[in-house]
């Protein structure tokens, strides 16, 4: 591996008004290695719902970078996070998705452990002839360092040292309240989990999701229907689909929507839309400004795209859609993806919801196949060259300030930094956001 330093990767000079990232970040084998240990292994990964285990005894599996993981309630029905791996041979203990079990019982040796962790049986111990020095050691499934929740999102590292997860979240908490928010009884994953692979970086998919620059230019079929069907609709009593109009609606001053940076490597591409039938959420309009009052509401209505620094995205727009990115290597990369849903909705809704999803998201949708395909060519054109800076990070640069605007102030939250824009700026300025927070992650490994 070339001996990288940081300053060789991330050109940031805001008092030039430059930021630039090298190829380099998307390709090089052995950087990645060192990225699964400090970034996905070294500090908070989003790792599932608590809906994921709602009863006693309910488990599902994940990755923390390349460490399996198992998230389970015990019989108290206290949730806990344990590496999937036997203490005794480092067999993977689990390979399910997910399960209820009060035992897990190794499949190379029969070792035993229960719903908290807790080793309950050794095959033939006391035959064994161990040693005195193997009874002192602990036998239980190993705790992962540090395990948190907030409203229903779980979260963990590998890496006891790091803040609080009220800190890392910080006022991203505003956000994923407006998700949760829009039912009393909070938020659950629509049945039905998609995975599929992509030939290309992680941070392909990191940037896209709050990449509003490509949206013309890469799902213009999309567009075409979405006009076509808006054209079609005679019947304003049933319910209407999504426009393409809806996603460029302006305020009086011209603004249609903007981005939001946080601390920790969060952002947030976001779109003022109307509160309308065209979502499935209209059905709880008025009730939620009432819960909520009138800004938080309408807030709920946005276009809003939200990234948890390094691997959680949620996409609200024609639906609602959590994407988990897991890389797999420097140029593979492995999504799962969900439809999101508020608890309680109407079956209508609910079926509304699912039918806008499946136009726009998964492979299957009319936008995540133009993505994939960008990012696998985007890949093929990282490859070493006498250019090595990329100049995808400097639109919008000119136009962020420090701190929020009106619109953050309205459900008050209080952003680093900010950018308002019409339908053409499409700031890419919040990307640095990943790469400050990136570096941060590696700045031990990386002079």
């Amino acid at each position: 591996m070339k001996p990288f330093a940081l300053r060789d990767l991330v050109d940031d000079r805001p008092q030039d008004g430059v930021f630039r990232v090298n190829r380099a970040l998307f390709r090089d084998q052995a950087l990645f290695d060192l990225e699964m240990k400090h970034v996905f292994e070294g500090g908070w990964v989003f790792v599932g719902l608590a809906t994921q285990a709602e009863n006693p005894h309910d488990y599902f599996t994940n990755f923390l970078g390349r460490v399996p993981i198992i998230i389970q309630r015990d019989g108290e029905g206290t949730l806990r996070c344990f590496v999937n791996a036997c203490p005794h041979k480092g067999v993977r203990l689990l390979q399910k998705l997910c399960g209820n079990a009060r035992r897990h019982v190794c499949p190379y040796h029969s070792w035993t452990f229960d719903s908290a962790g807790a080793n309950k049986n050794i095959k033939w111990q006391k035959a064994g002839r161990y040693a005195p020095g193997f009874d002192e050691e602990n036998h239980d499934l190993a705790t992962v360092a540090k395990f948190g929740e907030y409203r229903g999102f779980l979260f963990a590292s590998l890496n006891a040292d790091v803040p609080s997860l009220e800190e890392h979240l910080g006022e991203t908490r505003k956000l994923i309240d407006l998700i949760v928010d829009k039912s009393p009884d909070g938020v659950e994953l629509v049945p039905g989990r998609v995975v599929f692979t992509y030939a290309a970086n992680w941070k392909m998919q990191l940037e896209n999701c709050s990449d509003q620059y490509h949206f013309t230019s890469t799902h213009p079929s999309y567009i075409r229907i979405l006009d076509q069907r808006a054209k079609e609709q005679v019947n304003e009593v049933v319910q209407s689909s999504i426009g393409a109009a809806d996603f460029w609606q302006e305020d009086a001053s011209g603004v249609t929507g903007g981005t939001m940076s946080f601390d920790h490597g969060h952002v947030l591409n976001w779109g003022i839309m109307p509160v309308s039938s065209a979502l499935p959420e209209f059905e709880r309009a008025e009730q939620l400004a009432q819960l909520h009052g009138v800004a938080k509401r309408n807030w709920m209505f946005n276009m809003r795209n939200l990234t948890i620094f390094p691997n959680l995205q949620l996409a609200e727009n024609a639906s609602s859609q959590m994407r988990v990115i897991r890389p797999i290597a420097a140029g593979m990369t492995e999504m799962q993806t969900w439809c999101i849903a508020p608890r309680g909705e109407s079956a209508q809704a609910r079926s509304f919801r699912i039918r806008q999803y499946e136009d726009f998201f998964n492979p299957t949708g009319m936008a995540t196949p133009d993505d994939t395909v960008c990012y696998e060519e985007a890949q093929i054109g990282m490859a070493e060259q006498d250019r090595p800076w990329l100049q995808g990070h400097a639109r919008g640069l000119g136009a962020s300030i420090e701190g929020g605007n009106d619109w953050s102030d309205m459900i008050g939250m209080k952003p680093a930094r900010s950018v308002l824009s019409d339908a053409q700026l499409c700031d890419e300025s919040l990307f640095g956001s990943y790469y400050r927070a990136w570096a941060q992650r590696m700045a031990g490994v990386l002079s």
